[in-house]
Parts: structure tokens; sequence; C-alpha cells
């Protein structure tokens, strides 16, 4: 049984949640914004993450391809790996960064 759907606030809360546990395992400085409501409101997220006053680009999510996958092993392990990968270059542009 895969566990997939919900409502856009209930998808919402699990991206939030989804993409800042990842985040986290590799730096538990990262924040992660998530935006929605307005015109992304039952479309799309887009979501940011942010080491101290450092913002990163926006990724892109749809939301209904976020509600159709959220049970999926393959499809979250795939989103997993993603996520670190952007915090990883993330904190790698924070170190450039101070060592200007």
């Amino acid at each position: 049984m895969t566990f997939s759907g919900g409502s856009y606030d209930e998808i919402t809360r699990w991206l939030w949640n989804f993409l800042t546990s990842h985040a986290k395992r590799v730096d538990p400085r990262i924040e992660i914004l998530v935006e929605a409501g307005d015109g992304r409101e039952g479309k799309s997220y887009g979501a940011r993450f942010r080491i101290g006053d450092r913002l990163g680009p926006v990724s892109e999510f749809d939301f209904a391809e976020v509600a159709a996958n959220r049970g999926g092993l393959a499809w979250c392990t795939a989103l997993a790996e993603r996520t670190k990968e952007r915090a990883r270059i993330e904190l790698e542009g924070v170190a450039a960064a101070g060592a200007r």
C-alpha cells in the first residue's frame, strides 16, 4: 500500500518536513523555505535552501507529482538524494563565500 494524495496544505507540510529532514542530515544549519499559496495554490511549490544569510535558488515542485508519488519508495529515495546534493552545493557556496 502506498500513501499518496492529500490536500494542498497537507502536501505542503509533507514536502517541507521531507526536505528539511534530508537537508539537515547534511548540515543542521540548513533551513528550508517552501513557497506555496497565491499563484501556486493547487499547482506547484518552490523550495529554497537557506544557510544563515545565504538563500539558494528556487527548486520547483509540481503539486500533482508530489501528491501522487510521496508514498513511492523509489521516488522518495531519488528526492532525498537530490535534496542532500542541493544541501551540499549550498554548503560549498557558503564555504566559498567565507574564504573570500
